[in-house]
This record gives structure tokens, sequence and C-alpha cells, in this order.
């Protein structure tokens, strides 16, 4: 049966049942990409949105204050289920959370206490790197790493110039 069809005494009565079948499904699939798409701190902003609309709507009905509270349920609960879908976005966490309290901000001041951070704790950050070998058929010369380069620039130095 079409709304064409219908009977004209009928068409309230459907589409009163039209929108309590197919509202909470598609507010409820909107919530959905909306978490996908922007996350949790969006969801939190519509879900305020949406229960501060319900509330301040004056509705002309004989059970308004009920029928505000089952619509609140409805928001809360189908923004509730969008949250806790595995596609739902993640917010990341605020950079101001995360910032040293006395961090400078400028860019100078930074790479100078990096340079000094790295310039302390040099020799501990780079310990020498040993090379050996489980081949069997004798002892070999274990090289460390400051062996294997002063051994290159000898052989360097030794190469003819071009």
């Amino acid at each position: 049966m079409s709304l064409h069809t219908l009977h004209p005494q009928r068409v309230d009565e459907t589409r009163v049942q039209a929108y309590s079948t197919f509202g909470p499904l598609l507010v409820h699939s909107l919530a959905q990409r909306l978490a996908r798409c922007q996350g949790m701190r969006e969801l939190d902003k519509v879900e305020q949105s949406l229960v501060r609309l319900i509330e301040e709507t004056d509705v002309a009905a004989p059970h308004a204050e009920a029928m505000k509270e089952f619509a609140i349920e409805l928001v809360v609960s189908t923004l509730r289920n969008a949250r806790e879908h595995p596609d739902a976005k993640q917010d990341l966490e605020e950079i101001d959370e995360r910032r040293t309290e006395g961090r400078s901000e400028d860019q100078d001041t930074l790479e100078e206490q990096l340079q000094s951070g790295l310039e302390d704790s040099f020799p501990a950050s780079d310990p020498p790197a040993v090379v050996s070998t489980a081949i069997t058929g004798g002892s070999k010369d274990i090289v460390g790493t400051d062996e294997v380069l002063r051994r290159k620039k000898e052989a360097h130095r030794r190469r003819p110039a071009d």
C-alpha cells in the first residue's frame, strides 16, 4: 500500500508509525557515521545539543514530559552505542594536556636545550659496538667500532689521489 492509496483518515497514524519506526534507525545511523568521521568530542556536542533541543521544545500533548524523557533516553542510548562501536574514531589527546609545564615555545630555545641534553649524555648514549663471529676455525680479532673507523681512515689516506 502506497501513500497515494492510503485512506485519508490513516495518513496521520501511518506518519507517526513511520517516524517512530525509522526515526531511531536514522538517528543511530547518523550517530555512527559521525563517530567514524569526527570522533567522540563531536558526539558529545551533538548529544548536548539534542538534549537541549528536546528539553526546550514546547510539546502540546497530554504526556509531553514523558515523551521528552523517552526522546532523551533514545538520544543517550543511541549515542552510547555509537561511541562503543569498533569503527568509532577515538579522539587524540589534546596537545596542551601533554605539554611539559614550563616548557618553552621558542624554537631556538628548544633546539638549544636539545643540543645541551645530547652533549650531556654523549658517551652513555653511544656505547661502543663490538663485532665478533661464531665461525669456527681459530681465533678472530675482535674489533670495536673505533678500530674499524681508524682502519677505514688509514685505507682512505693510502689510496692514491685522483
